[in-house]
């Protein structure tokens, strides 16, 4: 059993802000601890005990955040910003390179996976 907050499903028996905090992108476990601490659940609180008000007002401040594929774009746009500019790290992100001053001699696997042009698929 599943219940729908933003559109997306988070399992019944998960504490609410962990449920939010890896269900949605864009909120970690502080941002979800804030938005129940504005709502008024209490931490130890699980998915299934919320009612539908709630739910209403979870999804109310989950909208007012930048969540999903707004948040995935502008982190596209923000990245083909820095390679249209031809600045450093445009240049590290359209080689595939580690763009945070990591080394490429050993461990640049990860960069080749991640840094590729299209970084988020909307």
């Amino acid at each position: 059993m599943v219940v729908h907050i933003f559109g997306k499903p988070i399992k019944h028996n998960k504490l609410v802000s962990i449920g939010l905090a890896k269900g949605i992108f864009g909120i970690g476990y502080t941002t979800a601890a804030r938005i129940c601490a504005k709502v008024g659940i209490y931490p130890q609180m699980r998915v299934n005990q919320l009612s539908e008000n709630q739910i209403m007002d979870i999804n109310k401040e989950v909208s007012e955040l930048l969540v999903e594929g707004h948040l995935k774009q502008k982190i596209n746009n923000d990245i083909k910003l820095k390679r249209s500019i031809g600045s450093y790290v445009g240049m590290r992100h359209a080689l595939g390179y580690p763009v945070r001053g990591q080394g490429t001699r050993n461990n640049a696997k990860n960069a080749k996976k991640f840094n590729r042009v299209e970084r988020y698929k909307l």
